[in-house]
């Protein structure tokens, strides 16, 4: 009878260690505590990008190989979305009202347009001028904001895209620009200078145009990379270098810093049912993290 009771009470243990330890429900209800999303090394060094569409589907771009777009399923699988054309290779996915998805090209100078459902490729804007589309953010107008940075000079200029297709160069002479966002209300793009380390915020009038800019925060140590606002306006950068996001209030102030088990991060989005679910990309574990917070996100 002794040894009975000891085994159940073993068993009762080990069952208790395996409720314990489940990741999902933990990940359920701890906030900001990092878990992995996908397993490591399903994308290429250049894993980046991460989007959410309307329907909740995540994509990441450089999926087993660069040039390609992942569809990440909700449990972490990933499969084969796109393969871009010729020498393409995408940087940032965004997502228009309509529905197709917006790509910025950094090898050929290009923003791409797909299709959704015929998975289509077409050229949305190009221009002689790009250094390299790094990153994009898009209006509620669908006026899109790219970044271009030159990294061999260290320099960098932003652009705006019309819904005429057409680029036209609002910012030029900036430190390499890297992510770029808008807050909640349109009024203010937030970009980012990696080498630099330097966050700008850039006052817009009604037309979309810079009126204003001023320096919202810097830093003394590693780099920058992409950044997402939530629904209150706080503001997540991603700590290249660092293996963390940095999360600021839309006064500038650091308000919360998330570690992540990588350390090269490279950007970030939120999803889940609720919004909710931080989704970050991690280029040297070449995976995708999530975590979660208490503000949904601004999408």
């Amino acid at each position: 009878m002794k040894r009975i009771i000891i085994t159940i009470a073993v068993l009762a243990i080990i069952a208790g260690c395996h409720r314990k330890h489940n990741p999902q429900k933990e990940f359920g209800k701890s906030l900001f505590r990092a878990y992995d999303h996908t397993a490591e090394n399903l994308f290429t060094r250049n894993c980046e990008g991460p989007a959410v569409d309307k329907d909740g589907r995540l994509f990441v771009v450089n999926y087993q190989k660069d040039g390609t777009i992942g569809l990440v399923q909700p449990e972490g699988t990933v499969e084969l979305f796109v393969t871009l054309p010729n020498k393409s290779v995408g940087n940032s996915i965004r997502f228009k009202a309509d529905g197709k998805m917006l790509v910025a090209d950094f090898v050929e100078h290009n923003v791409l347009e797909v299709d959704p459902v015929t998975k289509e490729v077409t050229v949305y804007c190009h221009d002689d001028r790009f250094n390299q589309p790094n990153d994009l953010c898009i209006s509620k107008k669908g006026v899109v904001y790219a970044s271009d940075p030159n990294w061999q000079k260290q320099t960098g200029q932003i652009w705006k895209i019309g819904t005429d297709r057409k680029a036209v160069l609002l910012k030029e002479n900036l430190g390499t620009t890297n992510g770029i966002c808008l807050s909640p209300d349109e009024k203010i793009l937030y970009v980012n200078e990696s080498v630099q380390r330097r966050i700008l915020a850039f006052e817009l009038d009604n037309k979309g145009n810079i009126k204003s800019e001023r320096t919202f925060a810097t830093f003394t140590d590693y780099g920058m990379d992409g950044m997402k606002c939530d629904s209150k306006g706080n503001l997540y950068v991603t700590r290249y270098g660092k293996g963390t996001v940095a999360i600021f209030n839309d006064g500038g102030r650091h308000i919360q810093e998330v570690e992540l088990k990588g350390k090269d991060v490279s950007n970030i989005t939120f999803g889940g049912k609720d919004d909710k679910t931080c989704f970050v990309t991690l280029q040297d574990r070449k995976c995708v993290e999530k975590f979660r917070t208490d503000i949904a996100g601004n999408r």
